[in-house]
C-alpha cells in the first residue's frame, strides 16, 4: 500500500472515531506509520487531506446517484434508485459517510465545514435536479423542488444514521429493497397530497 493511501485511510479512521478538530496530523501520521514530511508532500496539510479525503469519497457517491438521477423513468423508479444508491454506497462505505454526514453539521467558520460545504451543495444540488427534471410528473411542484430535495435527502440521512447506530466496527448495516421501497413511498405520499 502506498503512503497517500495509508494517510488517507489513517484519517478516515481517526476523524470517524474522533471527529475532524479532535485529531491531530502527529496522530494521523502515528496510525499511518509515516512523517509528517510525507503528509505535507501530498497534501501539503491536514485541511489538505481533509478535502483529498472528501473528494475521493464523494466522487465515487456521486457517480452512483447522478446515474440514477438520469434514468428516463418515472418519479418513484427514480426516487427508488436513488435511494438504493444512499444506502448501498453507505453501508460500503459507512465510516466516511457518517463522518461526512457530521461534517454537515460543524460549525459554520469551521474549516472543516468550510472544506465540506461545496460537496454538501453539489450534492443537495443533485437532488433538487431530480425533482426539477419530475416536475412535469407532479402538479403540485409549484416551486418546492428545493423542499422535496431536503425531505427526501432527511429521510434517507435519517435511515442510514438510525440502522447504523450501535452497531460494532465489524458490524455492517443493511436497509432492504422492502425497506427503501416503503420509505420512498411513504415519502411520496407526503409530495403527492
Amino acid at each position: 500500500m502506498d503512503n497517500k493511501k495509508l494517510l488517507l485511510d489513517a484519517a478516515l479512521d481517526l476523524f470517524y472515531a474522533k471527529g475532524y478538530d479532535a485529531v491531530g496530523v502527529q496522530e494521523i501520521v502515528d496510525r499511518a506509520g509515516v512523517t509528517k514530511p510525507t503528509l505535507y508532500y501530498y497534501f501539503g496539510s491536514k485541511i489538505g487531506l481533509l478535502k483529498n479525503l472528501l473528494e475521493r469519497g464523494y466522487s465515487v457517491m456521486e457517480e452512483g446517484v447522478l446515474e440514477a438521477s438520469r434514468m428516463k423513468a418515472n418519479l418513484p423508479e427514480v426516487l427508488y434508485k436513488v435511494a438504493r444508491e444512499f444506502f448501498d454506497y453507505a453501508a460500503a462505505h459507512e465510516k466516511f459517510y457518517l463522518f461526512m454526514l457530521a461534517l454537515f453539521y460543524s460549525g459554520r467558520e469551521n474549516e472543516a465545514y468550510k472544506t465540506v460545504a461545496p460537496f454538501i451543495e453539489n450534492y443537495y444540488n443533485l437532488i433538487v435536479g431530480i425533482f426539477e427534471n419530475a416536475a412535469p410528473q407532479l402538479g403540485n411542484m409549484r416551486g418546492r423542488q428545493k423542499l422535496f430535495a431536503v425531505g427526501f435527502t432527511g429521510i434517507l440521512n435519517h435511515h442510514i444514521m438510525t440502522v447504523s447506530y450501535g452497531l460494532s466496527e465489524n458490524q455492517k448495516f443493511e436497509i432492504s429493497n422492502e425497506t427503501t421501497y416503503e420509505i420512498v413511498h411513504q415519502f411520496l405520499y407526503g409530495i403527492y397530497s
